[in-house]
């Protein structure tokens, strides 16, 4: 008996496994456009005539005519069975290894009916959607302006007061039918009741294009909940399914956004006004399931909700939760609507390029959530901002992403710093030249002609020169100097030395004498490197100092970066208090001087 791997289980290998990423372990790939290219590994050719397009999934050869998915792919250059290539990529997609079991064929046919059902039953709607008795659902439709092939396209149909069920029954179980969850039982009755009655049917895909479940929008009763969705099923997890993007997945190659909405008809509308990189969550918190499919298709998801207090709330614990799994290429957006106001209506007053020109003012997940929380509290009250400050370090400490970590945590810390009235903090924060610094020609020249040392000791050997050769210029400024560590050994000892002549105020004859007596090469190499002598003998004493202060101060920054970037190291791994305080202390310091 030929095994049968479940399309649902071979089809997660393909989303989770990129074409590209199999090939590009045995052909040596380069990125054109949409595309990758390379030499084809079913002949020996010298132009590259072999591509690889992960958005459609499939290899082509166009020496060879070789065509096929990552699991051909496989079996054709690794002399592989079908199930073989199977396992391997299952490995490689960290899935487990399906297991044919007794069990698994039952649940397989099992899955088989529970989609038939749903299949059969959604036919069942959208015939009665155009039935003469339903014109009304129909006429619903057609004023919130959807047009026939927008209907067809999402299979809209409408459910009235039937026994539909009956039909079922002749075909199926009732414990088949009951798995659906299209019927729930009523014990007062004895009796089976549609759960959809009387509601526009929205049916949900899977990615694979079956329907696996439906949201329903009620036309008569108000006493009724306005929408309802299919219960969660052995097949159907509310968690992990999203509305449309079956469809929308095909806009990746236009679009690396999709635009996040809260309903049905808000998805409808926008696609059927030519927005088609539209989803939904219907109706759930957006999970990290959701959002790590989301990503496979698109890098920039925008979550669009509305802006009354409870779409705020809810966008703000969407953002507390998906903020750790956030990367340098999968970020989140927010968009959050006018009160009262839902993207069907907005796009409707302003159209599709109004909607769009509304997108652009979209906030970044880690900035949506600073405003958010900033907003709350009274930034005067040190114990509100304490607290507030304790809040967004422990939410930067969940990002997985540690690079990025350390950039949004620096950004969240200044932000954080300016809340303080009582310490001027400059605007703008980095390790940036005091406004008397003087970037010399002279010296950018020098530094390219040295490419075998590096900048940082190039500007040590030029210090060195100066208080070699021109002691009695610098020696009320040798101060700054005497604090800072030398990165290279010989320098650092050097230097001490030079301190202690210039103090004793030797003469520049006697500090170069001594100095060579100490170590003639490096001051040979000093001389030789720095050449700052083509430089210092045509300015005067003044213009000398003020020359060892800048070369001062760039080692003096260079230094302070270094203890941040060390500091920041242990935050990332620690988010301890002892670091945060004195990574605070050493940026006022820099922001001070």
């Amino acid at each position: 008996m030929i095994l049968k791997y479940p399309k649902e289980y071979l089809d997660e290998i393909k989303l989770r496994v990129k074409v590209s990423q199999v090939v590009g372990k045995y052909v040596q790939l380069k990125k054109r456009g949409k595309e990758f290219i390379g030499l084809s590994p079913f002949k020996n050719e010298k132009t590259p005539s072999f591509t690889v397009n992960d958005e459609k999934g499939f290899y082509h050869c166009f020496s060879t005519s070789e065509h096929g998915n990552i699991f051909d792919f496989l079996m054709k250059t690794r002399s592989l069975r079908f199930g073989e290539a199977v396992k391997v990529l299952a490995s490689e997609a960290g899935m487990e290894m399906y297991r044919f079991t007794k069990q698994d064929k039952e649940k397989d046919e099992k899955y088989n009916k529970y989609k038939k059902i749903i299949k059969e039953y959604s036919e069942y709607s959208q015939k009665q959607l155009y039935d003469k008795k339903n014109l009304f659902a129909l006429n619903y439709l057609k004023e919130r302006k959807l047009s026939e092939e927008v209907i067809k396209k999402f299979q809209l149909g409408y459910i009235p007061i039937n026994n539909f069920i009956e039909e079922l029954l002749k075909k199926y179980s009732i414990e088949d039918i009951k798995l659906t969850g299209l019927y729930y039982f009523v014990e007062k009755n004895q009796k089976y009741i549609d759960r959809f009655k009387n509601r526009i049917i929205f049916p949900i895909f899977n990615l694979s294009g079956d329907i696996i479940a439906f949201g329903g929008r009620i036309i008569k009763g108000d006493n009724l909940a306005k929408y309802i969705n299919s219960p969660e099923t052995e097949f159907f997890k509310k968690g992990r399914q999203l509305f449309n993007l079956n469809f929308a997945k095909d806009e990746r190659s236009n679009s690396k956004e999709v635009i996040i909405v809260e309903g049905y008809m808000d998805v409808i509308s926008l696609y059927s006004r030519g927005i088609k990189n539209v989803i939904s969550n219907s109706g759930t918190a957006l999970t990290e399931s959701q959002i790590s499919l989301i990503w496979k298709f698109f890098s920039n998801p925008i979550i669009c909700l509305d802006g009354d207090k409870s779409g705020q709330q809810a966008a703000l614990r969407i953002a507390e939760r998906l903020f750790p799994l956030i990367t340098e290429e999968n970020r989140i957006y927010f968009s959050i609507l006018e009160q009262g106001k839902d993207p069907d209506d907005i796009i409707k007053d302003v159209g599709k390029e109004g909607f769009l020109k509304f997108l652009e003012n979209k906030n970044i997940i880690q900035s949506f959530i600073w405003e958010t929380y900033v907003n709350k509290i009274n930034t005067g009250n040190p114990y509100e901002v304490t607290k507030f400050e304790k809040q967004m370090r422990k939410l930067c400490s969940l990002i997985q992403d540690n690079t990025l970590k350390k950039y949004i945590l620096e950004d969240f810390l200044i932000k954080i710093n300016k809340l303080t009235p009582n310490v001027n903090y400059k605007t703008n924060y980095g390790y940036s030249k005091r406004k008397n610094f003087k970037v010399l020609n002279e010296t950018k020249k020098i530094h390219l002609q040295k490419k075998d040392l590096t900048r940082e000791n190039l500007v040590e050997f030029s210090v060195l020169f100066i208080m070699i050769f021109f002691g009695g210029a610098i020696k009320n400024n040798i101060k700054k100097i005497s604090e800072i560590t030398f990165s290279n050994s010989d320098n650092e000892k050097l230097k001490i030395i030079l301190i202690d002549l210039i103090k004793l105020n030797k003469t520049e004859k006697e500090i170069e004498k001594e100095a060579l007596e100490v170590n003639s090469i490096l001051v040979k190499s000093i001389i030789e490197n720095s050449n700052l002598k083509l430089i210092v003998n045509k300015k005067n004493y003044d213009q000398i100092k003020e020359l060892f202060d800048d070369f001062t101060n760039d080692l003096v920054e260079s230094q302070n970066k270094k203890k941040i970037e060390s500091l920041e190291k242990k935050l990332i791994n620690n988010m301890e208090e002892k670091a945060f305080t004195e990574l605070l202390k050493l940026k006022s310091q820099i922001n001070r001087e």
